[in-house]
């Protein structure tokens, strides 16, 4: 196919559900049940998390399900049962999740089955690693703890946003993390559903001042998991996540257990290409708020004007030399009309870089010089038909080329 692809290993992370029944069980609006950490208590619904009893009070809301069944805390004996109020019924089925989004749940971010997946996952050499049910920055720093002391693996970290405590630590969560997810799923149960709307977009700009990739995952393309054909408010959904400025889109149900996963991932192509070329108000940053005086202003500043001026000129490309990626996924954040294409001889890159808007990445060894970096990347865009004679490029890179350093020059010029 002539692309990079990264892989995103998702961790489980602590998912909370209950046990399992001979057949469903219909709970009664207004009825009351019990649940318990107990296995062998058959006559109470088994729930998988020990300290329930301990974490929840009365009046806290427990929703099952993906919220289809509301039930209401009435007492705990803060050991092993609790007695719950239904509050909106219906068949509930084993092993389904349970959400509590008004307790503050004590189990930790990453359970013994996510620390032994991850053995695994950093053997494997995998480019990112998806966090579940995020709630803090400390999550985020306990699992970037666990990867540096992996030698072998250059994993990233890409925080997945469902708990409303993650709404509250978002801009530390951002500054921790190497991407974010905007998983609405268990987002939508977790606060009321017309918050989300508000959320992701808020999260999708903070992302984007911050340069770090933002995805939008759940529900995009819903329908098409049993029809050949999308309704009109999923595509005003995946369009309107175009325009607020999202690297990326993820189909879940759609493709992995959907009856057309092939016209899924089309349906979604199509959309993106044509709001992209229109062009339409896509989110993007701004230089006035991003040149901060630090240890990172000249990057910034080169990757800042390379975007400015590749508006006034009309330049068909940016090439950006990198080594870590850090000038690509910076020149992406203003997200220029321009298309942005990486050139890297570290393999691990040339793959994560796939999440991120704009990015085409090509493997190059780099030349012995800026000036012969600079020639052979326009020849090797000319040679595929991305840039034609007369095209105004635009090359940032380090000098001098072989030291790798901080982005510290831009030239302009036009392919022969």
């Amino acid at each position: 196919l002539g692309v990079h692809t990264a892989i995103l290993a998702d961790l489980q992370g602590p998912k909370i559900r209950v046990g399992k029944f001979e057949r469903p069980v219909h709970l009664k609006k207004g009825s009351y049940i019990y649940f318990n950490t107990n296995p062998k208590k058959t006559e109470d619904i088994f729930i998988s998390y020990p300290n329930f009893p301990k974490d929840v009070k009365r009046g806290d809301r427990v929703l099952l399900d993906d919220g289809k069944i509301s039930l209401q805390v009435d007492s705990t004996n803060n050991k092993n049962r609790v007695k719950l109020k239904v509050i909106f019924g219906g068949q509930l089925q084993s092993n389904k999740g349970v959400n509590l989004p008004n307790t503050n749940i004590s189990l930790p971010c990453l359970t013994k089955k996510d620390k032994k997946d991850l053995e695994f996952i950093l053997e494997e050499k995998i480019e990112w690693i998806g966090l579940s049910f995020v709630r803090s920055e400390k999550d985020v720093k306990t699992l970037k703890k666990i990867i540096k002391r992996h030698k072998k693996s250059k994993a990233l970290v890409l925080a997945k946003i469902e708990k409303p405590e993650a709404i509250s630590d978002i801009e530390n969560i951002i500054l921790e993390t190497d991407a974010i997810m905007v998983a609405r799923g268990d987002l939508g149960v977790e606060v009321p559903l017309h918050k989300v709307p508000v959320y992701q977009k808020m999260i999708v700009q903070k992302c984007i001042k911050q340069s770090k990739p933002v995805v939008i995952a759940t529900q995009m393309l819903e329908s098409m998991t049993d029809n050949i054909s999308a309704t009109r408010a999923e595509i005003n959904d995946v369009a309107n996540s175009v325009i607020d400025g999202a690297d990326a889109m993820m189909l879940s149900g759609e493709t992995s257990v959907g009856k057309h996963p092939l016209r899924a991932v089309d349906t979604m192509r199509k959309v993106i290409r044509d709001v992209e070329r229109s062009r339409h108000s896509i989110s993007k940053n701004t230089t006035e708020r991003e040149l901060v005086v630090n240890e990172r202003f000249v990057s910034n500043a080169i990757c800042a004007n390379a975007c400015q001026i590749s508006e006034k000129v009309k330049a068909k490309a940016i090439i950006t030399a990198t080594y870590s990626g850090y000038n690509t996924i910076k020149t992406s954040s203003f997200r220029p009309s321009a298309y942005i294409y990486a050139f890297t001889n570290n393999h691990t890159i040339l793959n994560t870089l796939s999440l991120v808007w704009g990015v085409k990445a090509f493997h190059y060894e780099g030349g012995k010089t800026t000036d012969q970096t600079v020639l052979e990347t326009k020849n090797i865009l000319k040679k595929h038909k991305y840039v034609k004679r007369g095209d105004m490029v635009i090359n940032i890179a380090s000098m001098p080329a072989e030291e790798m350093g901080m982005t510290n020059m831009m030239k302009l010029s036009k392919v022969k």
